[in-house]
């Protein structure tokens, strides 16, 4: 079913590409939704801040060529550095992204939002039980300095900031059934008194209502912990599963009543609600090291049998992961995964590439096309790639 569509789906993406206007018409009514680990998370404080300013950033320049080329209307942007003391959104939009880069068009995005997120923030506990406290991985996500790794929104069309939703202090404990990391002998890995305090979202879990001609279109962000560098309790692969598992729950009325905001809100989101969910999950359907390929939860969700949630009609293809798989060899020649849905570009020795970045319209939109940003050897864009180890992921959607 994937490889008869791949051909469809390819001849969308290039046709999309090639005329940029089809998803810059700004009618309304179709909306290209995107997500991108632009893998910002620098090493310093600050670091990411100075690029921005500069405006001649070579990595960021590459980034904003990408965006330029596939023109997104709404977007998220992983692993982008959150700097509560600047409008980092602003100006990568007025640095790079608003100035042709590498001849693309330049793209500008009136509403932007960011927010704090779990990594590098100290816990104050040894959460992994190594005899110290406040060091990176002590904090409520892994991080060395507040914000790395953090989220940013970009869309040309209105944000209600009233209305926005974050998770960031939601405990893993208040989820039911929550997937406790375990010692082999079946004991809990963590003391009780660390496990009533942990943090479920390694970053956070935004709801971000996007106006569309009046009417709201939830996105739905985050991005979960990747399943590894742990030992045999599991607790990334354990917390992957669950972070996803939030918004299988949150768009499912029956099953969200448990879930509060940071504002002590309870519930997710009303029946009929249209949303999008988007981000880099570190968790592939089909191969890798996730919790019970923990993805399925949405790509499989179901409110009863044969009435799904999500739209997954149209899987997001690309003839250059399908080279890249090829070329590359190694571990993606162990994976039972069809590689040109592949999103990621990882160590092909130990990891190989896999589908990792999503983005998931509800069941009651229509998708009218989608693809992921890999061109192959010699074609335009190629060479901005290497900036990342994931690639641009879009999906379009007509009201």
């Amino acid at each position: 079913m994937i490889r008869r569509s791949a051909c469809w789906l390819a001849a969308a993406l290039i046709l999309a590409i090639s005329h940029p206007a089809l998803a810059d018409q700004g009618n309304g009514r179709t909306i290209r939704f995107a997500t991108y680990n632009i893998a910002m998370g620098l090493a310093t404080q600050g670091e990411l801040l100075n690029r921005l300013r500069s405006g001649d950033d070579e990595g960021l320049r590459k980034v904003a060529a990408v965006i330029q080329r596939v023109r997104p209307d709404v977007l998220l942007l992983n692993e982008f550095d959150y700097e509560p003391a600047a409008h980092a959104g602003r100006l990568f939009v007025t640095n790079y992204l608003e100035k042709p880069q590498f001849g693309q068009q330049p793209i500008s995005y009136a509403y932007t939002f960011d927010g704090p997120v779990n990594t590098g923030v100290d816990s104050g506990l040894d959460l992994d039980r190594n005899g110290h406290t406040s060091e990176p991985a002590d904090a409520w996500g892994f991080g060395r300095f507040p914000g790395q790794y953090g989220m940013q929104v970009l869309s040309r069309l209105p944000i209600d900031k009233k209305a926005l939703r974050t998770f960031q202090n939601f405990r893993w404990q208040d989820m039911p059934g929550a997937q406790v990391p375990l010692n082999p002998d079946g004991s809990p890995w963590y003391p009780a008194a660390i496990w009533q305090q942990l943090r479920l979202s390694s970053k956070s879990h935004w709801d971000i209502q996007v106006m569309v001609d009046g009417r709201r279109v939830h996105f739905l962000v985050s991005h979960p912990t990747p399943p590894v560098f742990d030992g045999p309790e599991d607790r990334n692969g354990t917390r992957n599963f669950d972070e996803i598992q939030f918004w299988a729950d949150y768009i499912a009325p029956q099953r969200s009543g448990y879930i509060y905001d940071d504002a002590g809100v309870f519930g997710g989101l009303p029946k009929g609600a249209l949303f999008v969910i988007a981000g880099d999950m570190n968790a592939d359907p089909v191969d890798g090291a996730s919790s019970n390929h923990a993805i399925n939860q949405l790509l499989e969700s179901v409110v009863e049998p044969g009435h799904p949630r999500l739209n997954t009609s149209c899987v997001p293809t690309s003839e250059g992961a399908r080279e890249a798989s090829n070329t590359q060899g190694g571990k993606n020649l162990e994976h039972k995964g069809d590689p040109a849905v592949d999103t990621g570009d990882f160590n092909d020795k130990y990891v190989g590439n896999m589908r990792v970045d999503y983005v998931l319209p509800s069941a009651s939109l229509k998708v009218t096309g989608c693809g992921v940003f890999w061109p192959v050897q010699g074609q335009l864009g190629h060479e901005w790639i290497d900036v990342s180890d994931h690639r641009l992921v879009w999906v379009d959607i007509e009201l």
